[in-house]
């Protein structure tokens, strides 16, 4: 590990100052099992649809017809995720950016995984990316399993039941771990073992 953290670019993910909880997660929900390039297109259509607003409004999303949303490009499970997200946004299930910032990892996991189309993986990334979080260890993520295994010369992936026990090295600074198993998959081929 020591070797893979000198030839890789530094940990620089900090805590947004803010964060606009509900955008975040409708460009999750958007980006799901597409390339960058094809959601960033179907996301900004589907901002478009609100040209003189500068961030999503919950309770406009859910009078749009979901025709207009599916003509924006988004598949009828992404419709009815983005307006289950809105709906729970407007319910309180979703909390505020303010109430985000005083609950903790676990608290907003059970919250946000209410939300249809949102998934564990999908609020650890919000965690560790949006929130800065320094202790998400996402053991169900390709590039963490793929990268540990690079990293110490295993030839099988590991489990999600080994990365947990793996992970309690690392603990309280695991979002760093996984980081840096996701800088392996870009590291030179020489630092497998």
């Amino acid at each position: 590990m020591a070797d893979l953290i000198a030839r890789s670019r530094r940990y620089n993910i900090a805590p947004a100052v803010s964060i606009r909880l509900f955008d975040a997660l409708a460009e999750s929900i958007a980006y799901q099992q597409l390339s960058g390039k094809a959601a960033a297109t179907i996301f900004g259509r589907v901002r478009g649809l609100y040209p003189k607003t500068k961030w999503l409004d919950p309770a406009k999303i859910l009078a749009t017809p979901d025709d207009a949303l599916r003509s924006a490009g988004l598949s009828r499970a992404k419709t009815a995720a983005i307006k289950d997200l809105a709906a729970k946004t407007i319910d309180g299930t979703v909390p505020s950016g303010r109430a985000l910032l005083r609950m903790n990892d676990d608290e907003i996991i059970a919250r946000l995984t209410q939300v249809r189309g949102i998934g564990r993986w999908t609020v650890e990334m919000l965690l560790l990316f949006d929130l800065g979080r320094p202790d998400v260890w996402p053991v169900d993520d390709y590039g963490v399993r793929k990268g540990f295994a690079k990293t110490f010369g295993r030839r099988k992936l590991p489990t999600s039941k080994q990365l947990i026990k793996s992970g309690e090295k690392w603990r309280p600074y695991r979002s760093v771990a996984a980081w840096y198993f996701w800088r392996a998959l870009d590291a030179p081929e020489k630092l497998q073992r």
